[in-house]
């Protein structure tokens, strides 16, 4: 089970990030920075998953969860590999976050109500056959209940069934 965190704001920067040469233009670093001033730099790699499989370019609100648990190298501003991206639109919410068997986050602050119009699928976009349940998700989802935890009906599940998120 990862523990996962975001940092959201604009993209200001898009630049390739080399780790060997055959990876050349694979992997891009792409710099956030917040509206308190404050800078993250996203390692996108082919393994990133981009929620709606949005382009995102320069000037673009985004959301970019990563993997906690991760080493990171201690530099400014900091880096981290980015699990998942999205970008950021009115009325829709992204969590990327472990569900346990009752569909609430590992946090305790969103159980998750699926409809027979939620479409739960894999990261290569394939519908998933089994249980959602105790997995690391991220969800698409809209309005949700003022309780704690909340709840919602998502649009999308999509279920990140890689054993590492790094």
């Amino acid at each position: 089970m990862a523990t996962f965190m975001s940092f959201t704001g604009v993209v200001t920067r898009i630049e390739n990030f080399v780790t060997s040469a055959e990876s050349l233009g694979c992997y891009k670093l792409v710099t956030v920075q917040n509206t308190e001033g404050n800078t993250v730099n996203f390692v996108v790699s082919p393994y990133t998953y981009f929620i709606d499989q949005a382009m995102v370019s320069t000037g673009d609100p985004v959301i970019g969860f990563y993997d906690a648990d991760l080493p990171v190298p201690l530099i400014y501003p900091p880096r981290y590999t980015a699990v998942v991206m999205s970008r950021v639109e009115p009325g829709r919410n992204v969590k990327v976050d472990f569900f346990n068997d009752r569909l609430i986050s590992s946090d305790g602050m969103l159980q998750l109500n699926i409809a027979p119009y939620t479409l739960v699928i894999l990261e290569n976009e394939q519908f998933f056959t089994g249980n959602p349940a105790n997995r690391n998700l991220a969800v698409v989802y809209g309005a949700s209940t003022r309780s704690i935890p909340a709840q919602t009906t998502p649009f999308v599940i999509v279920v990140l069934c890689r054993e590492t998120c790094g």
